[in-house]
């Protein structure tokens, strides 16, 4: 197995045993077990556990951004890019719930590295979204940055509540419903100025 084969087993079942038991309940005896390779050979790859975490942390919030970015970017109609939007992170849930359960269950939440990655996260993504609202609305921009964080923080929260409900809502119904609830007030906005 290359390096680089290896190194992706290890972050993979890192990611395995953090989503299950949380940064605090994880331990590298474990993670290596799960890799099936030495804890030796763990630690030539990340030195710490806390290493380790950020690494994944980092892989995830680039994969999400990218993919939220891409959703936005992909039209210039806003109820689209809404739609769009809301769809990509309940997709990026639904393909991989651990990435998700990683990145915003971890528990270490108050760890100035990954406050500081998660607020990084926030803000590109509530600043994407703020900046569609100013070139339409042409309100300032700190008014579109709130709102870009309402529609973030909306997205968020209603996906992990999705994820506990086991496959009771399908994927398309709840992402479409937050969707709907998210346009008809932001379509609001041009209207209004």
């Amino acid at each position: 197995m290359s390096r680089d084969e290896r190194r992706a087993r290890l972050l993979g079942a890192a990611q395995e045993v953090f989503a299950a038991k949380g940064y605090h309940g994880a331990g590298m005896d474990e993670i290596a077990r799960v890799a099936g390779v030495s804890k030796p050979v763990l630690y030539q790859h990340f030195p710490s556990k806390r290493e380790l975490y950020l690494e994944l942390l980092d892989i995830n919030l680039s994969t999400l951004i990218d993919l939220l970015f891409e959703a936005l970017s992909s039209t210039k109609d806003n109820k689209e890019r809404v739609r769009d939007g809301m769809r990509a992170f309940y997709r990026f849930i639904d393909s991989d719930n651990r990435a998700h359960r990683l990145v915003f269950e971890s528990g270490v939440i108050n760890d100035p590295d990954v406050n500081s990655r998660l607020e990084s996260f926030n803000e590109a993504f509530a600043g994407a979204i703020a900046r569609a609202i100013t070139e339409e609305t042409k309100l300032p921009l700190v008014e579109a940055e709130l709102l870009g964080r309402g529609l973030a923080g909306l997205v968020q929260v209603s996906a992990r509540y999705w994820l506990e409900t086991n496959g009771n809502l399908d994927l398309d119904t709840a992402s479409d419903l937050i969707y709907r609830l998210a346009w008809r007030g932001i379509s609001r906005f041009p209207k209004e100025t």
